[in-house]
């Protein structure tokens, strides 16, 4: 398509405004819709914009998904070729590309964060729903920091205590977005054999016991426990997550974690297929009064355990 085509008027009204999504992964993603959104109501393809500023149609892609960390340079001459003039959406496009630059919370973590991490933890952040099932361990945002260092140790047991208290203050952090004003709805499905193993020992399981009886009274946090005998030929061999962000970028994702790597899932087919694992697990677990209950009886059982 040509240079001369005939554009509408650049708007930008309809994406998600940065006073909705704060953290610099949510701005790198509603930055990519906004472009695109500029680039189709303009009624360029993706071969126009990467010849407008000598780039290949995959960076276009990448920008516009908000994978790639945005150039300055590239935005704004972008910007110009779709036609936006008017102040208030240029300043917008401004702040959207400052906060997208900020150095994140967790990169002064970039030493004991793997990459696979990196983009779990950016995903959090702008999360609107988090969906997660955990067969061995309770969920990482879920943990005290006692069972996060059992849970450390016991995977690496030859780190040392600096690397292992660097990584027990990053799952900590990671938890705080559940008391923001912007928090994500959490289901936590657990499968029961979390309750019966003693990571860190009988006093830490009951400590971790109580949180999670206090977490599952909190607003927007659902905890529930899948039975031994109805996970069967349901629960999945290891842990997944599903997570729903606000309109201004890709709108769901499945996490899939492995020992030393991890699995991001974006198409629809896969998410649709993981969806309905989850809500299989759902039907299938306890319900809340149940799960809280099956909670206080591990808690009594290590307690009583810490006490012998």
């Amino acid at each position: 398509m040509s240079a001369e085509h005939p554009a509408r008027a650049p708007s930008i009204a309809p994406v998600v405004s940065l006073t909705q999504q704060t953290s610099p992964a949510a701005a790198v993603k509603v930055l990519g819709a906004t472009l695109r959104k500029l680039r189709l109501d303009n009624g360029r393809g993706l071969k126009d914009a990467a010849e407008a500023i000598r780039a290949s149609m995959s960076k276009i892609s990448r920008l516009e998904r908000g994978e790639s960390p945005p150039r300055p340079r590239d935005v704004f001459d972008l910007v110009r070729y779709y036609g936006v003039r008017d102040e208030e959406s240029l300043s917008e496009i401004e702040e959207l590309l400052k906060k997208a630059l900020e150095r994140a919370w967790w990169s002064h973590y970039s030493d004991v964060m793997p990459g696979w991490l990196t983009r779990l933890i950016g995903m959090e952040d702008s999360a609107t729903k988090i969906d997660t099932y955990e067969v061995h361990v309770v969920p990482g945002l879920l943990q005290v920091p006692e069972y996060i260092r059992a849970v450390v140790r016991s995977g690496l047991p030859r780190a040392a205590p600096e690397e292992v208290e660097r990584r027990i203050e990053l799952r900590v952090q990671r938890q705080a977005l559940l008391t923001d004003e912007h928090r994500p709805d959490l289901t936590a499905l657990l499968d029961e054999g979390i309750l019966r193993r003693p990571v860190g020992g009988p006093s830490v399981m009951a400590a971790q016991m109580r949180h999670l009886l206090a977490e599952s009274a909190r607003e927007r946090i659902n905890i529930r426990v899948v039975r031994f005998d109805r996970a069967a030929g349901v629960a999945p061999p290891s842990p997944m997550t599903y997570l729903r962000f606000a309109s201004g970028g890709p709108s769901e994702m499945i996490y899939l974690e492995q020992a030393n790597s991890a699995t991001y899932l974006s198409r629809r087919a896969d998410i649709d297929a993981y969806r309905e694992i989850l809500l299989r697990l759902w039907a299938v677990a306890e319900n809340r009064a149940s799960s809280e209950r099956m909670l206080r009886d591990a808690e009594r059982h290590f307690t009583a355990a810490a006490e012998d």
